[in-house]
């Protein structure tokens, strides 16, 4: 058993999912609740991570939203949703690669909207910084995945140093309400996490994201890339322990259902996915979906917003993510399906109808 950071027993914890599973049936499924709204600004990119899930990098653009409209969504959404209680993301590919990413913004904000953003860091300059905190930007995620050589190889681009100074930038700038690192752990980079720690600690963000790399997209054409059931108690065991070391919390990522004895202690709250419940994205072609993780198949697009009103579309579609529809195979007899209920939407094989990762025999 490993380090207790929730202070809670096996038992308290068990009593909490059966709770959140009752929630999740009784209440989310017939009454969803929009709490964040994702808003994939471009799918181009200036690097060409071996991983990237939606496959982005020196991409030409077929169909892409103009500024006008993703601004009148964002009019719409206003009108329709109280946005007092939604977070705007905005991602990408690298979304200041969008020449007019900083005027959509300010609209953003002028409308009253709280928003984060996830990047590289790699445009993130003095004045990048300082326009991002004039725009209203509350929370961002940097990704960096591993120490210099290992990052840069990871990522196929001589990078690193301008992301790092990216980071930097941020909090030289100050005034965000969360800065924070994001770290994919593969195989290469395992053995780095306790430099990586040290470096991320030094710099004075306030929380380090560790995930683990998903068999989906990129990666899961590169097997040799993947953890394997050690590897995955090495990782789960290093956020234990790191969790609260320092004044930079350690934390995993909102993916998998951990088994009770995980769950509470390496993140905030319990796996819930929040495809198509909490969490709704427009992608860059005026596509909805629910995650953005999740493969761009033709049945998983619920509308276009430039035929679509999207209240209309989060009212009676998206209708695959608040059913059973994946209580079937291997998963069908689970025990632990009342808690993962198919675990997360983005790691689903769709064709075969069973989850590409599962940690069950793993962690639990």
């Amino acid at each position: 058993m490993g380090i207790s950071n929730s202070g809670l027993s096996v038992p308290v914890k068990q009593n909490h999912m059966e709770q959140l599973a009752e929630y999740r049936e009784n209440v989310l499924r017939p009454h969803p609740q929009l709490h964040t709204l994702f808003i994939e600004m471009t799918v181009n990119c200036n690097e060409h991570c071996r991983h990237c899930g939606s496959n982005c990098g020196d991409i030409t653009e077929s169909g892409a939203l103009s500024k006008e409209e993703i601004i009148a969504f964002l009019a719409q959404v206003r009108e329709d949703f109280p946005i007092k209680d939604l977070m705007l993301c905005v991602t990408g590919g690298e979304p200041l690669l969008r020449p007019d990413f900083f005027e959509i913004m300010n609209a953003a904000k002028e409308m009253g909207y709280a928003w984060g953003m996830t990047s590289n860091g790699t445009l993130i300059t003095p004045e990048a910084a300082h326009k991002l905190r004039l725009t209203g930007m509350r929370t961002v995620s940097i990704s960096v995945d591993g120490l210099k050589e290992t990052h840069e190889w990871f990522r196929q681009r001589k990078s690193y140093d301008r992301t790092i100074e990216g980071i930097q930038n941020l909090l030289n700038e100050g005034g965000f309400d969360h800065v924070q690192i994001t770290t994919v752990v593969f195989k290469k980079n395992l053995s780095e996490l306790d430099k990586m720690y040290r470096q991320f600690s030094g710099l004075g963000v306030r929380s380090w994201r560790v995930i683990n790399i998903e068999p989906i997209g990129r990666a899961k054409e590169q097997p040799e890339l993947l953890l394997d059931a050690e590897e995955y108690k090495k990782l789960f065991d290093f956020i234990r322990e790191k969790r609260f070391a320092g004044k930079m919390e350690v934390c995993y990522g909102c993916s998998h259902f951990l088994g009770a004895e995980t769950e509470r202690e390496v993140r905030p709250w319990y796996f819930l996915c929040n495809a198509g419940v909490y969490t709704a994205s427009l992608c860059y072609n005026g596509d909805f979906v629910s995650c953005l993780d999740l493969p761009r198949l033709p049945k998983l697009v619920e509308g276009n917003v430039r035929k679509d009103r999207f209240k209309d579309v989060w009212e009676k579609k998206y209708r695959i993510y608040r059913t059973d529809y994946r209580k079937v195979g291997k998963c069908a007899d689970c025990e632990y399906y009342r808690y993962c209920a198919g675990d997360s939407f983005h790691s689903w094989d769709f064709d075969r109808m069973e989850p590409n990762l599962c940690l069950k025999g793993i962690l639990f």
